[in-house]
């Protein structure tokens, strides 16, 4: 047999037209009927030239569609090794879609943006109503629009659905009705009941076949609205054990994927029953849609396979036992490890089902999510890269899920308020010395974040930020004996006590918040100080470091482990590290009561769109003042403004804008402060009236209300204290501003009318600091009027309960007038 005739009885029909063109004499060899199949397949290889390539239909949706771009943020490196470039043929697509490389899978959720070929599996429970009477139309519509996005932005898609034989329920059911006698639609019996359930139970194949064309009638349909065109393909097991029609079939899949047609494959259960488990070797069997979708996704080199049933992903356990935990990441290999529950009410599959075809997708390179498609958004959220369902990772992800930390978090809590206030003090105290004590293993872990930090070309204030010393430790210990000193009062203290009849007594009491997370970058100094007041306070604690300070972070939190163990409330205080953890712990918002986040300007207002239902504790900028009153002492002018600005330029509470009084212009005082802010190397900008004042003055700032944190800052004159508020309450964010001058009076007239969390007089910006203002340590300084604000110490991390001591008193004899109220105030102790 000639290669020719081979290739046409597996009718390879690309290789066919390429051996014609390179060879025309094989013609002139072949029997006339070869011939004849061979000039067929050239002139459906020139009408596939001529149609356009996907790309070129897609161009016509994206520039028609703003939301067809939602997805279409890849590379385009990879866009071209997916055949996706633009000016290829639709033959060469062909040759691509066939010919794709298998390549490693993805690692982590950030990644999945970039898959350019997904197949989506739509269980009976996502498709059936929760009658199992009829399609649930309004769930199906959603998500078809979520396929279309991707579709549209220019990956393939392919859809594995059920629900045939759940539409031709409610069809054969109809039709049942229509078809009764007269005597029986006549007769006392009601056989509905009857008939409903022979159309759901003895019909099984007519209910497929009625509903095959019903149910791809309705996707055409839908998809139509987004210029998708879909192409219905019905497969048999046997389609996939014969090489010969299996090959058939993943062709005319590539084939409908390059015309930019979604293949929607159905098994064919018209035809044949559920397929029975049976043992092929090296191959994954199809025994129902998980299995299928997850073979035709290794068959057609897919990136991504998303299950979607009625659950929310794998749990360790049955999801309804006690302790259930969703796993976020899976790898089958750990598949010993979890236990499997009953299988959904509908369909064939079940979990365990699920998890050996994910994993067999897994080995052959494509990742799979096994995600609850009842949920609004599932595809479009997973394929943003959040935390949704289970995704099967070649990871081995160890350690406790976030969820856990929070729950034993909430415990410890509880924990530390039995506790005597003796007991938490000494915690802080021996956290403290061990800083000292461990000072050899401290500092080895710190080198090791500061040479990694070398190495990626970080200098300056981040370097200095990060690095740590014996006198940094000295200055924690000192820090955190301040703390344990002042924590015998915090919990618990009244606050309120009011006698509310003869035999009634109201007491408000302190109590901690409960759990917080504290979010920092860099500082590994701050988690001592942290979890320091977190103990004062009796609160629990989970705190996210930067991995940038991973080392340091670790040693310290293991000392701060130590400390809790000798009480039994190590698990009181976690510290959060691995994958997806931040956007994971602010959904827990049954758990988290109070998110403090420590950093960037960047990161804190993240933190703060991002938490939608969990309280933000912090401020997003520091714009601090420093007003120049025209009464002010030259020296200390000089030596306040160059310490706020120069002290720690990358702090919040750093001096930004420099306010000056428009009479020091004249008198010399205010090019001496110019003069020595140069010297430190800080760079001036001015403002719009100091830029009419001076002809070849420093450069105009670009905006009035900005954060340098470097050594730079805007300088600007003002004609009187009571331009000086305005001008910060217009520009201002709130933090600390500050005022100079030797005139009381003014001075204690600003303090009263500036409306920020802290104003100083006659000092530095730079003293709004918790260590500094004597709370021992804070966890951040607040800009907010609810609640705390400037440095957050233990009070802040603090609320009350209200605890009435009554003898048989009922709110019916008051309004009764039986009993009569007296509140009064009573001493709190």
């Amino acid at each position: 047999m000639t290669k020719l005739s081979k290739m046409l009885k597996g009718k390879k029909m690309n290789e066919i037209v390429n051996i014609i063109r390179n060879n025309s004499k094989v013609s002139l060899k072949i029997p006339s009927l070869i011939k004849q199949t061979a000039l067929c397949a050239l002139k459906t290889q020139r009408l596939l030239n001529n149609i356009p390539p996907k790309t070129m239909i897609q161009k016509r949706c994206i520039s028609s569609s703003s939301s067809c771009q939602i997805y279409s943020s890849g590379n385009p490196s990879t866009m071209q090794q997916r055949g996706l470039n633009k000016g290829v043929s639709l033959s060469s697509s062909l040759v691509q879609h066939s010919s794709l490389d298998r390549r490693s899978a993805f690692l982590t959720r950030s990644e999945l943006r970039n898959a350019k070929r997904v197949v989506i599996k739509l269980g009976s429970a996502v498709v059936t109503r929760a009658d199992g009477q009829g399609l649930a139309l309004g769930r199906l519509a959603a998500i078809i629009e979520q396929v279309a996005e991707i579709q549209n932005s220019g990956a393939d898609c392919i859809m594995v659905t059920s629900g045939a034989v759940a539409f031709g329920k409610q069809r054969l059911s109809q039709e049942l009705l229509m078809s009764m006698s007269m005597r029986e639609t006549l007769s006392s019996m009601d056989r509905t009941s009857e008939l409903k359930n022979i159309a759901q139970n003895d019909l099984k194949r007519p209910n497929a076949a009625v509903g095959q064309s019903g149910l791809m009638a309705l996707y055409g349909a839908m998809f139509r609205n987004y210029g998708i065109i879909v192409g219905q393909v019905l497969v048999t097991r046997q389609d996939f054990i014969n090489d010969d029609t299996r090959e058939q079939l993943f062709n005319t899949i590539r084939e409908l994927m390059a015309l930019n047609i979604i293949p929607i494959i159905n098994t064919n259960d018209a035809v044949s029953p559920p397929p029975q488990e049976t043992s092929m070797q090296g191959t994954l069997n199809i025994t129902d849609n998980d299995s299928l979708a997850s073979r035709v996704a290794v068959d057609i080199n897919a990136d991504l396979a998303i299950l979607m049933s009625d659950v929310d992903g794998i749990y360790d356990r049955p999801p309804k036992a006690d302790g259930a935990q969703l796993l976020h990441y899976f790898n089958h290999k750990n598949m010993d490890d979890i236990q499997f529950g009953e299988k959904s009410n509908y369909g064939t599959g079940g979990m365990e089902s699920k998890v050996k075809s994910a994993g067999f997708a897994l080995d052959h390179g494509c990742n799979v999510i096994i995600c609850n498609g009842l949920k609004n958004n599932t595809i479009r959220n997973i394929m943003a890269g959040e935390t949704i369902g289970t995704m099967f990772s070649p990871l081995e992800i160890k350690g406790t899920s976030v969820e856990v930390l929070a729950k034993n978090a909430r415990s410890g809590s509880r924990k530390l308020s039995s506790l005597a206030p003796e007991d938490r003090a000494e915690i802080i105290r021996h956290l403290a010395t061990s800083l000292l004590s461990n000072e050899f293993e401290i500092m080895e872990a710190n080198k090791k974040d500061l040479d990694a930090a070398k190495a990626r070309g970080v200098t300056g204030p981040m370097f200095d930020r990060l690095a740590l010393s014996r006198a940094k430790l000295e200055s924690l210990c000192t820090g955190l004996m301040q703390i344990a000193d002042s924590s015998y009062d915090n919990v618990g203290k009244v606050v309120r006590r009011t006698k509310i009849s003869d035999t009634l007594e109201v007491v408000q009491k302190t109590v901690p918040i409960g759990v917080l997370m504290v979010i920092f970058e860099s500082r590994p100094d701050a988690l001592p100080q942290v979890a320091s007041l977190a103990i004062a306070s009796a609160n629990g604690l989970l705190m996210k470091g930067g991995k940038e300070a991973i080392n340091s972070n670790k040693i310290l939190m293991r000392i701060v482990n130590e400390a809790l163990g000798r009480y039994g409330c190590s698990d009181a205080i976690s510290l959060v590290s691995g994958r997806d953890e931040v956007a994971d712990l602010l959904k827990l918002d049954q758990y988290i009561d109070l998110i403090i986040p420590r950093g960037s300007n960047e990161m804190v207002r993240q933190i703060k769109e991002r938490s939608k239902s969990i309280p933000v504790l912090g401020h997003a900028d520091g714009i601090c003042h420093t007003y120049l009153d025209e009464f002010c002492d030259v020296d200390k002018a000089l030596k306040i403004v160059v310490d706020a600005k120069t002290d720690y330029p990358a702090a919040c509470n750093a001096m930004e804008t420099l306010l000056v009084h428009e009479s020091l212009l004249t008198n010399g005082v205010f090019h001496l402060v110019c003069d020595d802010l140069k010297k430190a190397k800080v760079d001036i900008f001015s403002g719009p009236r100091l830029s009419e004042h001076l002809t070849f003055g420093p450069p105009k700032a670009e905006k009035m209300s900005f954060e340098y944190g470097a050594l730079a800052c805007t300088i600007e004159i003002v004609s009187n204290m009571e331009e000086a508020i305005d001008h910060i309450h217009k520009y201002g964010s709130g933090h600390t501003d500050v005022i100079v001058t030797e005139d009381k009076d003014i001075a204690e007239e600003f303090i009263a009318s500036v409306d920020s969390a802290c104003v100083f007089h006659n000092t530095s910006s730079r003293f709004a600091d918790g260590f500094r203002l004597g709370l021992g340590a804070e966890v951040g300084i607040s800009t907010g009027r609810i609640h705390a604000r400037g440095p957050v110490g233990v009070e802040g991390l603090l609320t009350t309960k209200w605890e009435l001591r009554g003898d048989n008193d009922t709110a019916a004899e008051y309004a009764r007038g039986e009993k009569q109220f007296v509140h009064k105030q009573l001493p709190l102790e």
